[in-house]
């Protein structure tokens, strides 16, 4: 008998310090993974809300330039610690200092000696491992949803799914590192995941472009020595692709960057020797046709170097910022985050323009606001010496490693990727280092997701690991496997408790709204049943309501649903009997509107095709028709209907041509009274968006309508936007101060407002003490 097995969906991924990029492998198309939000690539960052909140993981996390110290992001730096040493020369010192200076900027309580975060929102320290694990749950989420997506398939045991997570990393990743790395993955049940080297990822990148599909003979990788010559120079020109071509690859991140050479065409397609040569040199080739010749990395170049250096340069030479002291621009300080985020702004400007200028807010004297200014020259003098000249030595030492400097005689292209190589200053500083000029175009084949499609590229290895998996090893992945499945369990709850909180506020603003409803007489009016209403609204802010379980929670929202039912047993029966005569009626209207569309059709009017040039008396008879069956047709409830000959009278009011001052008016006065019509057939229709619009057309009318402002202010006041409602009440109690109507609004917003300031107080005093 013969067992079919279901092949595992391929993820690459790029771990990022700031965001992680995600693709599927070729059974999906190469999918990019969108998060939650729709966005291509998901954050690296954890928020730890509370110990009574759910954990925001990936895009749901705080933005970390205003997160505190309960965000947790650059995963991929706190898992190596110290450990991941630069390929290059330099001294080990570049990396402790690398890592000092980020640890600086990060408000999070980050232990180097036990790779370790302790948050202050739970009371707890978590190993960078286990952050990681949080991560890629939301990852696998994501995952889930886009192969559900590409399906059409809605699948809720998401455990169904196969996965094999790739990881694309730094040739200097430690082992230790990535181990961790597939220790998190199995954390949240991927039982079969990889780590491969980021310049394999390339090369496999670089093949699919440019070779798959296509003889040798017939790629040209030049992109910058290539010419169109005629048919007689055809056999050269394949003659010359034949030969082996040199391409170098340049990628820079925000704290990381890789050189790597590939050699393309002119494979041996001797198996045996590649093999040997992977085992000689530790750096796999992707196939005959692009192979990995050298790979240099560092932990230490990359585009937040830039950041930090405008910070320093504007933190001691910036007039504004004299005053500072040095603990009111201490790296984890509010401000420092927010000049530190206008230098990252000031660096995009200067990727684009030979200057720029960025204003960052309420960092200067008295909480001024401080204008940042620089240009390109500025961003060599400050960042020439650490990282262009750092660059340039990376560079300089791959190709010592590919062969020495007779390999750059068969550079075919350049290859950059990653943000840091978007700035001018480094792509000089590459193209200084292979001694090219400025006329030399530096080729953006590979995008910013090129690593995680790579990462799916390449086959899958007879082996999903390769780590020695220890005895010691699995009960560490147990012990984390079982600590996530319990924070994951523990989130499910506490979303649970938020969805129950939500409704029964709701069940209690809707309540205290309903009095001035249709049936509001109906409720009680006894003290018992405000001090019911009360008692909810106070028990959603106690500590009993904080530290309720989700079990004591719908225990609790059963119990108040029960006693709603016994203190307004005649109004929900009457708005139940509403609902379903609305039901019923919409239904009868569809019915009528279908017959009238035919009466109409036989009429020639089913559309307005109506463009003739009547004379003014003519056409102000249809409008006011119009107007009048649609005034016949409210009176008698028949909203829907009346709204659509109310917006029939509006479009031949736009049919009036060369109009007297006179006529003007008169046309403008019918038209208020049409908005303002319309707007409250709307609200009787409950379309309140549709409601505001008219209002706002009415006041274009005439920006003193009493009458506007007040039905405008009820939207308002109906969509719980009760500061807006108020202003709109300011300038209708100008103009009309002794309304009765305006006034009665007016206690009715500014009750609302009071409860909403007092729920506000509380909640900070909860948050605050």
């Amino acid at each position: 008998m013969t067992t079919t097995t279901t092949a595992a969906t391929v993820v690459g991924i790029d771990l990022g310090t700031l965001t992680t990029k995600i693709t599927l492998s070729s059974t999906h198309d190469f999918e990019i993974v969108r998060n939650a939000h729709g966005g291509h690539t998901t954050p690296t960052a954890v928020t730890f809300a509370g110990p009574t909140r759910p954990r925001l993981l990936g895009e749901d996390a705080a933005d970390i330039s205003r997160g505190d110290e309960n965000t947790v992001w650059m995963m991929d730096r706190l898992l190596t610690g110290n450990n991941c040493c630069d390929t290059t020369d330099d001294s080990n010192d570049d990396q402790k200092i690398m890592m000092m200076m980020m640890q600086d900027f990060c408000r999070f309580q980050f232990d180097n000696h036990t790779n370790s975060v302790y948050i202050p929102n739970m009371d707890t320290t978590y190993d960078t491992t286990a952050l990681l694990a949080m991560l890629l749950g939301r990852v696998k989420r994501n995952v889930l949803a886009t192969i559900q997506r590409r399906t059409g398939k809605n699948d809720n045991n998401a455990d169904n799914e196969e996965l094999e997570f790739v990881f694309a990393v730094p040739s200097n990743y430690p082992q230790v590192t990535r181990q961790a790395v597939m220790d998190a993955a199995y954390a949240v049940k991927v039982n079969k995941s990889r780590v491969v080297d980021g310049a394999r990822c390339l090369a496999a990148v670089y093949q699919r472009k440019f070779y798959d599909g296509q003889d040798v003979d017939d790629v040209v990788v030049s992109n910058n020595n290539s010419n169109d010559s005629s048919n007689d120079d055809g056999d050269e020109q394949k003659k010359t692709n034949k030969q082996k071509k040199t391409v170098l690859v340049v990628e820079m991140g925000h704290s990381r960057s890789c050189v790597s050479i590939l050699q393309c065409g002119g494979g041996s397609g001797n198996k045996e020797e590649e093999a040997a040569s992977q085992n000689q040199n530790d750096i796999p080739s992707s196939n005959n046709n692009v192979q990995v010749l050298s790979s240099v990395s560092s932990a230490t170049l990359g585009a937040a170097m830039i950041d930090m250096a405008l910070f320093h340069h504007f933190q001691s030479n910036h007039p504004s910022l004299s005053h500072t002291t040095t603990t009111f621009l201490t790296p984890k300080s509010r401000p420092a985050q927010r000049l530190m985020e206008g230098c990252r702004k000031l660096k995009h400007i200067l990727s684009m323009l030979p200057e720029g200028n960025v204003t960052v807010e309420t960092i200067g004297k008295n909480d001024t606001d401080v204008s940042l200014s620089g240009n390109r020259e500025l961003l060599k003098q400050l960042c020439q010496e650490s990282v262009a000249n750092k660059l340039k030595s990376m560079i300089a030492a791959a190709v010592d490693e590919a062969g020495g400097i007779d390999v750059l005689g068969d550079i075919g292209s350049v290859e950059i990727t990653g943000g840091g190589t978007r700035i001018p200053m480094i792509q000089d500083a590459v193209r200084h280092a292979i001694g090219k000029g400025e006329d030399f175009v530096l080729s953006k084949s590979l995008d910013d997701t090129s690593l995680a499609f790579g990462a799916s590229l390449l086959p899958i290895d007879a082996s999903t690991t390769n780590v020695e998996v220890t005895a010691e090893h699995e009960a560490r992945r147990a012990q984390l496997l079982e600590e996530e499945m319990a924070m994951m369990e523990r989130d499910v709850q506490m979303v649970r408790k938020d969805e129950i909180r939500n409704q029964i506020e709701s069940h209690v603003l809707e309540l205290r709204s309903a009095r001035h409803s249709t049936h509001g007489s109906l409720l009680p009016s006894s003290d018992e049943f405000a001090s019911y209403l009360d008692g909810n609204d106070d028990w959603l802010f106690s500590d009993e309501c904080e530290n309720a379980t989700v079990e004591e929670m719908e225990e609790k929202w059963t119990q108040i649903q029960g006693k709603t039912q016994e203190f307004c047993a005649d109004y929900l029966a009457a708005t139940q009997a509403d609902a379903e005569r609305k039901e019923k009626e919409l239904e009868d209207e569809a019915k009528r509107a279908a017959a009238e569309q035919d009466a109409e059709a036989g009429d020639g009017e089913a559309e307005d095709h109506d463009t003739r040039r009547l004379p003014f008396k003519r056409r102000m008879e249809i409008v006011l028709k119009n107007k009048t069956e649609a005034n016949e047709l409210f009176s008698g409830k028949n909203y829907q209907h009346a709204a659509a000959r109310y917006a029939k009278a509006l479009s031949h009011c736009n049919k009036f041509f060369d109009l007297s001052p006179d006529q003007q008016n008169e046309v403008n006065e019918v038209k208020l009274s049409l908005y303002l019509n319309l707007a409250f057939a709307y609200i009787k229709l409950e379309k309140l968006d549709n409601a505001f619009l008219q209002c706002n057309e009415a006041l274009k009318c005439d920006a003193t309508s009493v009458k506007a402002l007040y039905r405008r202010a009820t939207v308002l006041y109906q969509k719980r936007k009760f500061d807006e409602a108020s202003k709109d009440l300011d300038e209708a109690e100008k103009l009309a101060p002794d309304d009765k109507a305006l006034k009665k609004l007016r206690v009715l917003v500014e009750k609302q407002m009071t409860k909403q300031k007092a729920k506000e107080k509380a909640m900070a005093k909860k948050m605050f003490g």
